[in-house]
């Protein structure tokens, strides 16, 4: 062991030594100081050795840091590390984990964080301190173990680098600050050396840890864009940036690197190339990039992207080579276990038998008798005595006053409550006991109340608010087990919270409970004759201790009071107690090792317990060393913690002697990283009279009480054992022990032996319970009368822990009696001795290998600064994401941390893990001080701690994930199967029976309808033969935010103003017919005017958006790019958009100068033009219909006056459009369907149609259905924007509205207009709002259309209603559909948009070989329609494009038609239902467009289906949008809620995607509401969305990349 001196020292200059060392970490002298008179100690016991520096030597822990001085002055004042867990080999191991890393850059880009979060929350000025790292496996009642800690390391080891020479040595902090704070710089260190070392450790077992990490933190292999590179540097290329600009809070630049890159010499083996040849520096944002793509990029975040992407360039983990299937031929990998992992080799193993337990003659029958007998023969002799705060003897109980008033307590549990027919507590009834930690006296004496009572005593922590972490479950055990009285002292009664009335609230989830009091003077006297019925122990419960599971649960363990006494006789046994001697107890006495030596057992011997509160520990931490002096005390109970505490006091104290005792009891010695403090306490006290062999470790759990305690022993016997074992080896369940001086090793004491009167074995963990081999680590299991025998109420779980028959090879129980798994982990070693290496709770298998929290806490904790966790608070845990466990990190970070000192030390702690256990954190997640939630004693609630973090509502400052590392059971990439070629495809379909997926809508030819306006080949004929036959019908009625009347306009009133406009564009414009007008209106009756105007005039309308006026800058640009692409001529709009057209906003965002004309129609001519303008060919272009795709393109498409006229013609025979209807319209009238319904389809068919412009709704949410509702509309239109709008804003308003008479019932057809698919979710939620208004849910449908056919289908009135199918997402990724049930794993609701409108044939054909595809297939929708567009307007005039779009067809089968391609997969169904002509209906589902999908991992997925995965996971996330960048997911989500919930998402995010889409997320970004741009038709823009980020202009609230 390292730490063992390799010579012995004498005792007298080990505690110079000792003294030196913390004279040093007191601060009180200088590191040299030390050093010399240190080596001068030393020096005449070594040789020194050559080139040797002195200030190495004896016990190897020199702090080699130089902040290690300064680190100790803030002694008693802050916390420190947990205590159970410092170790310095440990700590030593940690650095030269880390110091491998030396040589290889790291480069994990710096999350951005918006000032604001920056900020770090100030804390509260006086904290309690409280150390202690939860981690599974210490039940959160481990009681005071985990309170306390307000010291830091018991000697100078604490900072430890790696103990090399010093000249040769650099500080930790150096490297690693340049390593990380260049993270900016994109390094690449792909040396010979690096990589040839790394191979070689790889085979060798533990020895990974240096390569492994390598792999894992630094190599970085430059993007493949880089070519030129090649040339010049064939090893190194660094860029650095010149730190002279000003610091900037999200950036990742850092005015430390410089520094600490010039001042660092790093030997490099020769041949490893100039490493660090730097070239002139360059600013971040100078710094021109290329993506993946070799797109030029030149932008911080795509800087940082590009770092990332760097990173995950490196090799992973070794691939792994077999799969299991996951109910789908989605395959995910399953670790295999790798044919060099250690095995276990050694014979099975032997159940040990414990030393007989001898009954002496005067052991009492029982507990009740023991207390009788002295309480009346030495009524005197002192029971207990109790300290203040102050170390004074506050009381002493003596046994005589503990058997009176157990008796009275007794008399009054059973005849003082309730009535005496019905008494409230009887014999065998379960009472819960409050009492507060520094109350030992009122403790004990409810408790052998109850014994005396025969009523079993639950006791549990006191409550202290209604809402304490934990108490909820323990409200659960109280109530399970039928509790209805709690005994409570007087003071902890005054205590408890009260309401305003003065009674004790409810406490959350507890059961409604007495309160009883204890005190005497609140009790009346049993009466002479009343005697309790003392009898012999018996299989009755005596008592039930509570225990919190893993997943903070909390159990009874029942005791049996025969268990109990048998126990008491048992460790009377091992520690030899005899009667009257005196014991000082440092443990919680409620429950463990503290009850049962400090409350039972001493009563049964008579002994004097001394009861050191913990509140006095606090105070002075040597109050029980001084205690075992004042009262010669023999034995002390305590934990690692409290010898490590008065190791950092001790130095105030000159008279100290412990020549007295002889058993020091360790309650944790079980746990592996209290060595270090036993070896210490003994090192500093050894000259103060303590002896080594009293140091007695044991071992316990609720289940199985005492398991192993090592005995005080005679003088100059065996030397207690020690293991120095592999961590490698243990993970793997084997014990191997560590020859050699690797890093990664975990030295175990030994607990001492099996109990008198058990037997002991190690069974699998997992599994039967069989016997290990030797060499193999498993849960220990004891048969003993002395152990628990039940969980209250759980039959199930008691028979799996209470009831264990292990086997051994052959199948055979060993042992006809039952053992109780103890829930720790270890074997027994050489002569019997018991090592405990872990505890079953603190488990967490990952990728197949176990590993122990507490191990990584320890790990986490030696990491450098150790002032960086705030006293020593961490938690880690594990989360089981895509089949597998990942193990989290949780921390509490120091108040004055700045971001920089977070993120380094988070670097440093995946390197030391991934170092020392071979092992990736999925998430490290740092949080203020003192906000993780605390057990009664202060110690971290584990189970608490995941709850919030799974629920999002942990509110870290900091976190990093690195799925990427870590995720390594992902299914294979999809390998693309060579096409199979059309034509198999068809035969194959024909084969097996299934149709070509093709179907159509109503053969126009064939409908006969007295359709007068068929006759006209012209929109502006109908619209001349209407004003002269009807000429004061309405067509239009446009609506104001109040839902009155704004304007109308009959047929003669359209028909004369748009004669005026031709003649002013004849006049004005001269221009001539062919030209093209943008149109720049406001939704309403101007725009329809304009847009005749243009059609008497023969020129062709583009109808334009608007600016918004509080929007110039973004919005102009747009309007002038339409207006430049579609070459028109002149402009035509309202007087107050020409003002803003010219004003200076306008100016600054685009060119005025190059506006076309630009007229205002707002006072026309009077005068009509000469003659209307007839066209002469049918085919020419009618208008241009221009639109931004989701993808942020812009196209234009021309629309012939026929496709116009076939398209009003399909919409009215479809939706029975009469001059008797009336429709209501809330859409944007600028593109598409929208416009055809807002200004072409009443003068088709003369219906009228009422306007309702959306921008309207954000004032009047209501207006759109009170419009429907009171002209008493049958059809209406809208925009899922609309719809969105009204579900938000009259969620909460039906009620008030259905008062007010709104009444949807008479509506039929409610048609969302879409060009995606179908949002079911929203439509679904309308549905169900506003069902209450008469709104019918089968009324609610969505249309579909595209760029090269504006609609394609719509629901109508006739014909069947919408259908909606699930299918498997997964499948769906391969382009196959796969039909599922409702509800089940990975299903996709998909619902049909709407019928196939007459005169449209659709086909479903594969976008790559252009074959068609077979019923229910994924494929590309194509289309034939005489309402098809004729092509797109580009000013390139791009053919290719234009016939590949427009003109396809089929490559085989029908190879005539001539198609146009929608860019939109989806599928057609045959469905049961029939249609109007009486054929089976054939419904078409859009599954999404083809530009959106995104290709990852050689699959195909939608980006809407990984939002909605996204929208889900947390209630704050409001709206989310995805896209990829150089093949990384960027996720960006609008975050409602306080920014500091913003980190909570980061995990939530990476985890449901992982589960849902099996994708790693790169980048998640957390902006504000409304940072997601949305187009007219409510779909998000995701190409701006990615320009916007790329270029940083999002402003986000944080930006965490995923490593």
């Amino acid at each position: 062991m390292a730490d063992r001196d390799p010579v012995p020292l004498p005792a007298e200059v080990r505690a110079k030594l000792a003294e030196l060392e913390l004279e040093l970490s007191e601060g009180d002298i200088t590191q040299k100081g030390y050093e010399k008179k240190r080596s001068k100690l030393i020096g005449a016991f070594f040789p020194q050795a050559p080139g040797m520096d002195p200030s190495m030597g004896q016990e190897r822990r020199t702090p080699v840091t130089p902040s290690s001085s300064s680190r100790y002055h803030r002694r008693r004042s802050s916390g420190s590390r947990d205590e159970r867990y410092r170790s310095d080999v440990h700590t030593e191991a940690v650095q030269a984990a880390l110091a491998k890393h030396k040589e290889r850059k790291m480069a994990v880009p710096m999350p951005s964080k918006r000032r604001s979060l920056v900020v770090q929350t100030s804390m509260d000025a006086y904290t309690p301190p409280d150390t202690s790292s939860g981690s599974e496996g210490e039940g959160q009642g481990d009681g005071d173990e985990e309170e306390g800690g307000d010291c830091e390391e018991e000697d100078g080891g604490g900072g430890g680098g790696t103990s090399s020479s010093r000249e040769g040595s650099i500080s930790m902090e150096h490297w690693i600050s340049r390593a990380i704070h260049g993270t900016s710089s994109t390094t690449t260190t792909t040396s010979s050396t690096a990589s040839s070392s790394s191979s070689s450790t790889r085979s060798g077992g533990s020895g990974a840890a240096g390569g492994r990490l390598a792999d894992v933190l630094a190599q970085h292999v430059h993007i493949s864009a880089h070519h030129h590179l090649r040339h010049h540097r064939p090893h190194h290329h660094h860029k650095t940036e010149n730190h002279s600009a000003p610091p900037d809070v999200t950036g990742y630049t850092n005015s430390t690197a410089n520094a600490a890159t010039d001042g660092i010499q790093v030997e490099r083996a020769p041949g490893a190339g100039t490493a660090a040849q730097r070239q002139t520096p360059k600013y971040g944002n100078a710094e021109l990039m290329e993506t993946g793509d070799g797109v030029p990029v030149s932008s911080r975040v795509s800087a940082k992207i590009q770092q990332l992407v760097n990173t995950l360039k490196r090799p992973k983990r070794p691939p792994l080579r077999e799969f299991f299937v996951d109910d789908f031929e989605e395959l995910l990998e399953v670790q295999q276990p790798d044919p060099n992992q250690p095995k276990a080799e050694g014979a099975q193993m032997v159940a040990m038998r414990g030393e007989q337990l001898g009954v002496v003659t005067n052991w009492p029958p029982s507990l009740e008798a023991a207390l009788q007998r002295w309480g009346t023969i030495s009524p005197k002799a002192p029971c207990l005595t109790t300290m203040d705060t102050n170390g004074k003897p506050l009381y002493v109980l003596t046994y005589g006053k503990l058997w009176s008033r157990s008796l009275k307590v007794a008399y009054n549990l059973l005849h003082k409550l309730g009535t005496k027919q019905e008494p409230l507590v009887r014999p065998g009834d379960r009472v819960a006991l409050v009492f507060p930690n520094n109350d030992p006296a009122a403790f004990m004496t409810a408790f052998y109340g109850c014994l005396l009572a025969e009523v079993v005593p639950v006791p549990i922590e006191v409550p202290l608010t209604r809402k304490d972490a934990g108490s909820q479950q323990i409200g659960f055990l109280l109530g399970s087990c039928g509790v209805t009285v709690a005994l409570t002292s007087d003071a902890c009664h005054k205590g408890l919270p009260k309401s305003p009335t003065g009674e004790i609230p409810q406490f959350k989830g507890w059961p409604k409970v007495l309160w009883f009091v204890t005190e005497s003077k609140h009790l009346s006297k049993p009466p002479r004759d009343w005697f309790p019925h003392i009898k012999d122990a018996n299989q009755d419960t005596a008592y039930i201790e509570y225990k919190t599971c893993k997943d903070g649960s909390v159990l009874g363990v029942t005791v049996m009071r025969i268990a109990m006494l048998t126990h008491c006789q048992a460790l009377t046994q091992s520690c030899s107690y005899t009667e009257a001697e005196t014991i000082v107890n440092v443990l919680d006495f409620k429950k463990d090792v503290g009850l049962w030596h400090a409350v039972l057992t001493s009563v049964m011997n008579m002994m004097h317990v001394i009861s050191i509160p913990y509140a006095l520990m606090k105070v002075n931490p040597l109050s029980w060393i001084q205690k075992v002096c004042q009262y010669k005390a023999k034995v002390a109970c305590v934990k690692s913690r409290d010898m490590h505490w008065a190791l950092v006091a001790h130095r105030d104290q000159r008279d100290i002697n412990l020549t007295s005792l002889r058993m020091l009891v360790v309650a944790d010695g079980s746990n592996p990283w209290s060595i270090s403090s036993c070896d210490a306490f003994l090192n500093v006290f050894q000259s103060k009279g303590l002896k080594p062999e009293v140091i007695c470790p044991c071992a316990s759990s609720p289940e199985a009480l005492t398991v192993a305690l090592r005995r005080p022993v005679e003088e100059g016997s065996t030397p207690p054992g020690r293991g120095v074992l592999s961590m490698q080896g243990l993970s793997h369940g084997v014990i191997r022990v560590d020859s050699e001086e690797k890093l990664s090793v975990l030295t175990l004491q030994d607990v001492g032996s099996v109990m008198p009167g058990a037997m002991m074995c190690a069974v699998k963990p997992e599994g039967v319970p069989q016997l290990c081999k030797a060499d193999e680590i498993g849960e220990i299991c004891v048969c003993t009368v002395a152990t628990g025998t039940s969980y209250y109420g759980l039959a199930g779980m008691t028979k799996n822990t209470f009831e264990v028959f292990p086997t051994s090879n052959n199948g055979a129980p060993i042992s006809e009696f039952p053992f109780t798994r103890t829930g720790l982990l270890g074997f027994i070693g050489p002569a019997g001795l018991i090592f405990v290496a872990g505890k079953m709770d603190g488990l967490m298998v990952v990728g197949g290998r176990r590993h122990n929290a507490d191990d990584i806490v320890a790990t986490a904790l030696a990491v450098e600064p150790m002032k960086f966790v705030y006293r020593g608070r961490i938690a880690v845990f594990s989360i089981t994401v895509l089949h597998d466990e990942r193990i989290v990190v949780v921390a509490e970070q120091r108040p004055d941390s700045t971001e920089e000192d977070s993120f380094q030390w988070m670097s440093r702690v995946l390197q030391a893990i991934d170092g020392i256990h071979q092992v990736g954190v999925y998430c490290l997640a740092l949080v203020p001080s003192n906000t993780l939630p605390k057990t009664p004693l202060g110690g971290i609630h584990l189970s608490e701690t995941k709850q919030l973090f799974l629920e999002g509502a942990l509110h870290p400052c900091n976190v990093l994930m690195c799925p990427h590392t870590c995720v390594t059971n992902l299914p294979k990439p999809r390998q693309k199967q060579p096409e199979i070629g059309p034509a198999s495809v068809m035969v194959g379909n024909l084969v097996s029976g299934k149709r070509i997926a093709q179907a159509s809508g109503r053969d126009l030819g064939q409908i006969e309808d007295n359709d007068q306006a068929r006759k006209f080949l012209f929109l502006s004929e109908v619209l001349q033969w209407r004003a002269q036959t009807t000429p004061d019908h309405v067509l239009y009625t446009l609506l104001n935010s109040r839902g009155t009347i704004a304007s109308s306009l009959t047929c003669v009133q359209l028909h004369k103003r748009a004669e005026k406009i031709a003649g002013m564009l004849a006049e004005r414009g001269h221009l001539q017919d062919g030209d093209h007008v943008a149109l720049v209106y406001p939704p309403g009756i101007d725009l329809i005017v304009a847009f005749y105007g243009c059609l008497y005039a023969g020129c062709v309308p583009i109808t334009v958006r608007p600016p918004h006026p509080q929007n110039i800058a973004t919005t102009l640009p747009t309007v002038k790019m339409i207006v430049e692409v579609s070459r028109s001529v002149c402009v035509m709009t309202t007087q107050l958009i020409c003002k803003l057209l010219r004003s200076k906003e306008a100016s600054a965002a685009v060119d005025v100068r190059t506006w076309p004309p630009v007229m205002d129609t707002d006072d026309l001519p009077k005068k009509k033009p000469p003659l209307l303008y007839k066209p002469s060919n049918p085919d020419t272009l009618a208008y241009l219909d221009f639109s931004v795709s989701t993808t942020g393109m812009l196209a234009g498409v021309k629309m012939s006056h026929t496709a116009t006229s076939a398209f009003c013609r399909s919409i009215k025979l479809q939706c029975e459009l009469y001059p008797s209807r009336e429709v209501a319209i809330c859409l944007d009238p600028y593109c598409g369907l929208g416009f055809v319904l807002w200004c072409l389809c009443s003068v088709y068919s003369g219906h009228q149609s009422i306007l309702i412009p959306p921008s309207e709704l954000e004032v009047n949410p209501a207006l759109w259905l009170s419009a429907v509702s009171q002209y008493k509309v049958r059809d209406t239109f809208c925009s899922y924007s609309v719809m969105e709008l009204c579900t938000k804003g009259l969620g909460l308003q039906t009620d008030s509205l259905k008062s007010r008479g709104l009444d949807l019932s008479r509506v039929r057809t409610c048609v969302v207009v879409a060009e995606e698919r179908p949002r079911t979710a929203l439509t679904q939620s309308f549905s169900k709002l506003f069902k209450d208004l008469g709104l019918h849910p089968r009324a609610v449908s969505t249309s579909f259309g595209c760029r090269v056919n504006l609609a394609i289908c719509l629901q109508g009135t006739s014909g069947p209603d919408p259908t909606t199918v699930y299918v498997d997402m997964r499948a769906l990724r391969h382009d196959r559909v796969r039909l599922v049930e409702r509800g089940s794993p990975h299903s996709l609701p998909l619902m049909e948009s709407g019928k196939i409108l007459p005169g449209v044939r659709i086909i479903i054909a594969n976008p790559e070989t252009k074959g068609p595809m077979g019923e229910s297939h994924l494929g590309e929708i194509w289309v034939h329609s005489g309402h098809n567009a004729s092509g797109y307007f580009t000013v390139y005039g791009d053919e290719a494009l234009q016939s590949d779009h427009f003109n396809s067809r089929l490559s085989f089968g029908d190879t005539q038609t001539v198609w146009a391609r929608t860019g939109y997969l989806g599928f057609l169904r045959r469905t049961e239902l029939t249609d109007a002509s009486g054929e089976r209906h054939d419904a078409l589902y859009v599954v999404g467009a083809l530009e959106e999908a995104m290709e990852l991992r050689g699959m195909r997925y939608h980006p809407i289906d990984i939002e909605t995965s996204v929208i889900r996971t947390h209630k704050s996330i409001t709206e989310c949008a995805v896209f990829t960048w150089t093949n990384l997911l960027v996720v960006v989500v609008e975050l409602d809620g306080s920014e500091q919930e913003a980190l909570d998402l980061v995990p939530l995010v990476t985890n449901v995607v992982l589960e849902e889409h099996y994708l790693i997320v790169g980048v998640v970004v957390v902006v504000d509401i409304g940072v997601i741009p949305i187009n007219s038709r409510g779909e998000k823009q995701r190409m701006h969305l990615r320009d916007g980020f790329l270029a940083d202009q999002l402003d986000p609230i944080y930006v965490a990349y995923n490593m």
